[in-house]
C-alpha cells in the first residue's frame, strides 16, 4: 500500500491576472499594459465643471478609486469614482503597434468612430468623439482619436455620474442608410445617373463610410504638400483605405448607384432568367427588369466590360449597380432557397464559401 504519511503534492495556482485598460473594439496589436500603480499623466473634470491636469498613480478597478496628484511631487489624493466625471490619459496611443515585421492591416476606423453625449447626474454634460466603446459596470472606456488620425487617448467615464449616455451614428452606419434599398430608389437614381456630375473622390469616400469627414481633411492637408500624389492613392499608402475601396469609390464618383442587397427585394422571376453557373462566373446579382433593361449588382468597376457576354444570355439591355462584396457573396448563396429550388446547390457551394472567406462574410452552409 502506499504510505499514507506522504504528503500531497501541493499545487501552484496561477495568480489572477492584473486588470488592463480595455482595448478598442477592433483589431488592434498594441497591448495595454496593466496600469497597476504605474503613473500616467492625465486630466480629470468633476462634476461642477472644473479640469485639473496631473497624474494617475493607481487605479483600482475593483475599489472603484483612483489615486491622483496635481503635480510630481505632490501627495497622491484618493477619489473614488463617484467623484468626478471623466478621467482622459493624456499620453497619445497609436492606433497600432510599431512592430518590427508586423503585418499592415487597416484599422476600420471609420466604422468606428461617432460623437457621444453625455448627461451628468450632477447637471451639466459632456460630449466628445470616440473609436468605438466598451462598457462594464465600473463605466464607460472610450478612446478618443486625435487629429494626427494615428493615434487616440484613453477615457474613462465612471458609471456613478451618469444620468444618461447615448452614442451616435459611425461614418459606416451613416453611409448605409444612402444605399439604395426599394426598385423605386433604384429606378430614381439610374434616371439621375446621367444627368449627375462628377463627384469629388473625398465626397464619394464618405458617402460609402469608408473615411470620416476628419480623416479626409487630415489627409488633404498634407496632399497639399506634395501636389503629385492623388488622394485615393495617399489613403491606399496610409492604410486608410484597400485599392478594392478606392475603385468603388472611383465608381460611386462616376454616379453609380449604391444598392444595399441586404434589404433589396430581388426580383426571383428575373434571376431565374440566367443559371447559377454565370451569375458566379460573372459575381452579379440580377435585381430587377424594367422594360429591355435588366439591373444587375456587381461589386467591381472591372467587371462592368465584361457583362458584355449577360447581354446576349439574356437578350436585354445590362445596367451595372454597386453592392458591396460581402453582400454579393451572401446573395448568391441565398438565391436557390429564394427561388424554392436546390438545383444549383452541388456545384456552388465551394465558390460560394471562398468568397464569402475573401469578403469576410458570415460562412456559407
Amino acid at each position: 500500500m502506499a504510505d499514507l504519511d506522504t504528503p500531497f503534492p501541493t499545487l501552484q495556482l496561477d495568480a489572477e491576472p492584473a486588470w488592463t485598460w480595455p482595448q478598442p473594439p477592433f483589431a488592434r496589436r498594441d497591448v495595454l499594459a496593466p496600469l497597476g500603480d504605474a503613473v500616467e499623466p492625465c486630466r480629470i473634470e468633476t462634476p461642477s465643471g472644473a479640469t485639473v491636469e496631473g497624474e494617475l498613480t493607481h487605479f483600482d478597478i475593483d475599489a472603484q478609486e483612483l489615486r491622483f496628484r496635481s503635480g510630481a511631487g505632490g501627495e497622491p489624493l484618493a477619489l473614488s469614482f463617484a467623484r468626478f466625471s471623466r478621467l482622459t490619459l493624456t499620453t497619445p496611443r497609436p492606433l497600432m503597434q510599431a512592430a518590427k515585421n508586423a503585418p499592415i492591416e487597416r484599422v476600420p476606423t471609420a466604422a468606428q468612430e461617432r460623437g457621444y453625449r453625455i448627461e451628468l447626474k450632477a447637471g451639466g454634460e459632456l460630449s466628445g468623439r470616440t473609436l468605438g466603446h466598451v462598457n462594464q459596470p465600473s463605466g464607460w472606456f472610450l478612446f478618443a482619436p486625435q487629429e494626427d488620425g494615428e493615434t487616440l487617448l484613453r477615457v474613462f467615464v465612471p458609471r456613478a455620474a451618469v444620468a444618461e449616455i447615448g452614442f451616435g451614428k459611425s461614418a459606416e452606419e451613416q453611409a448605409a442608410e444612402r444605399w439604395i434599398a426599394t426598385p423605386a430608389q433604384l429606378l430614381a437614381a439610374l434616371e439621375a445617373q446621367q444627368r449627375t456630375p462628377i463627384r469629388p473622390l473625398g465626397e464619394a469616400l464618405i458617402d460609402l463610410g469608408l473615411v470620416t469627414r476628419g480623416m479626409l481633411d487630415r489627409v488633404a492637408s498634407r496632399q497639399g504638400v506634395d501636389r503629385n500624389v492623388p488622394l485615393g492613392e495617399m489613403l491606399v499608402n496610409e492604410g486608410l483605405i484597400d485599392r478594392d475601396d478606392l475603385q468603388t469609390a472611383l465608381a460611386v464618383k462616376m454616379g453609380y448607384p449604391l444598392v444595399d442587397l441586404a434589404r433589396f427585394p430581388i426580383d426571383a422571376q428575373v434571376a431565374r432568367q440566367l443559371s447559377q453557373r454565370v451569375l458566379l462566373e460573372h459575381r452579379v446579382v440580377p435585381l430587377m427588369r424594367r422594360g429591355d433593361w435588366l439591373v444587375v449588382a456587381v461589386d467591381d468597376l472591372a467587371r462592368i466590360p465584361r457583362l458584355q457576354a449577360l447581354q446576349a444570355l439574356a437578350a436585354l439591355k445590362v445596367v451595372p449597380v454597386l453592392a458591396a462584396r460581402a453582400r454579393i457573396a451572401v446573395a448568391l448563396a441565398a438565391l436557390p432557397q429564394r427561388l424554392g429550388t436546390d438545383c444549383w446547390a452541388d456545384n456552388v457551394p465551394l465558390q460560394q464559401r471562398a468568397w464569402a472567406a475573401e469578403a469576410g462574410a458570415p460562412p456559407v452552409h
